[in-house]
C-alpha cells in the first residue's frame, strides 16, 4: 500500500543538493591546494639538487 501524505525524497531534495556541493566543493578545494604544495615542493627539491 502506498504512503499517505506527502512524496517521500522532495521535501529537503534542494538541501541536500547544496550540502552536497559544497562538501564536493570543499574536496576539490583540498585536493587542489595540496598539488600545489607538493609543486611547490617539487620545484624547492628541483632546484636544490641544481645548486649541488
Amino acid at each position: 500500500m502506498a504512503k499517505a501524505g506527502s512524496p517521500k525524497n522532495t521535501k529537503n531534495k534542494a538541501k541536500h543538493s547544496k550540502l552536497m556541493a559544497q562538501k564536493k566543493k570543499k574536496e576539490r578545494e583540498k585536493k587542489d591546494a595540496h598539488e600545489a604544495r607538493i609543486k611547490i615542493l617539487k620545484e624547492k627539491i628541483k632546484a636544490q639538487k641544481e645548486q649541488e
